[in-house]
């Protein structure tokens, strides 16, 4: 069953898809670094390092070459769809990247394709924006039509130690499916394989026990079953775990700050607009939405439970639910950028679960 992934990022939903046993051929994804770091952990795919608007053509894309397709395309102009509707949301030019998301369907026609996205293309223009999707991505199946699936989901319902709403489309060709079925039954078969998948998981069960980052290729064997569970092919060995340098200032506040607490027992005033500014996790509880910004204290609740520092990309990559085997490349700013934009591995191998039910079932 073969897969492309478009603005495929470092590659966490290609990996999910790939743990489940499909094919991916090809992955899109413009910027360089990044495409690097995809290449690097996914070698049998071909990627297409290329801004998207130049490849949604046939030259790149053939009808049939893939069953599904997967990716999350940014869409800025959410907020100004009621204001465009009329003329169609597609046309707000901050959608572009989306449209060559729809071009590429119906180029390619894959019985499935999934979409994620932010929880907010549920509510803007009071749902209108799902139906807009509807009418665009059907216009040209040649009397068939995709079926139209969104769903709300959280990681920490899939056994990942993180409060991370997202949207997820399915879109099913020439099928209608019983959603709610589906997903029961796809979780039934994956507890038949991993009994403690979708076990509640906290901080303490993907940090405890690793070594407080004095270096990177620090050696760290499994001490938890969500720990064993993203071993891979790693040995023990830790990349991408190295923390930054804060500032004095910034390192004193830190250290002042205690599990659950916040900027607000500091007792100063915070040059930040976000609500959890120099917050400390708990072992006990789960992260909020990891971001772009976990190295910065003031960007959220990103301080470790004990250590006086902000997470590492591996710590975060573990409440990702990424492999430990799984290297990313490129700068500290890139690497964070991969890893805050990133679905949830363990979310991508549930959905690539689902839509492989989806295909044999229906015989899509």
């Amino acid at each position: 069953m073969n897969v492309v992934d478009l603005f495929s990022g470092c590659g966490g939903f290609s990996l999910g898809f790939k743990q489940s046993g499909f094919n991916i051929i090809k992955a899109v994804e413009f910027d360089k670094t990044i495409a690097k770091s995809y290449m690097a952990n996914h070698p049998q795919t071909l990627m297409i390092n290329e801004d998207i608007s130049k490849v949604d053509n046939y030259d790149y894309f053939q009808k049939n070459e893939a069953d599904v397709i997967i990716g999350g395309p940014p869409c800025q102009g959410f907020s100004m769809a009621g204001a465009r509707i009329r003329k169609g949301f597609i046309d707000d030019e901050r959608n572009y990247l989306f449209r060559h998301y729809i071009n590429i369907v119906n180029i390619i026609n894959p019985k499935v394709f999934i979409m994620e996205n932010v929880k907010g293309i549920l509510s803007s223009n009071k749902g209108e924006i799902i139906k807009e999707i509807e009418r665009k991505i059907n216009i040209t199946q040649n009397y068939k039509i995709y079926h139209i699936y969104p769903l709300l989901v959280n990681a920490k319902d899939f056994g990942v130690p993180q409060n991370r709403e997202r949207v997820i489309i399915i879109g099913v060709l020439d099928n209608k499916i019983d959603i709610d079925k589906e997903i029961k039954n796809t979780k039934a078969n994956i507890l038949k394989k991993i009994p403690t998948f979708f076990d509640n998981v906290m901080i303490k069960d993907a940090l405890f026990g690793m070594p407080n980052c004095i270096g990177d290729n620090l050696i760290s064997y499994p001490k938890t079953a969500y720990q064993e569970y993203l071993h891979g092919n790693s040995k023990g060995v830790l990349k991408n775990h190295t923390q930054t340098n804060h500032s004095k200032k910034a390192l004193e506040r830190i250290k002042r700050i205690k599990p659950n607490e916040n900027y607000t027992s500091l007792q100063e005033d915070i040059n930040s607009i976000h609500s959890g500014s120099y917050g400390r996790m708990s072992f006990n509880g789960i992260s909020n939405t990891i971001t772009t910004r976990f190295d910065t204290p003031s960007g959220g609740r990103f301080i470790h439970p004990i250590y006086d520092r902000t997470i590492t990309p591996r710590e975060a990559a573990r409440i990702q639910s990424f492999p430990d085997d799984f290297v990313f490349s490129g700068s500290r700013t890139s690497i964070m950028k991969q890893i805050g934009n990133a679905v949830p591995i363990k979310v991508a191998y549930f959905f690539a679960n689902l839509t492989k039910r989806i295909l044999n079932e229906y015989n899509t």
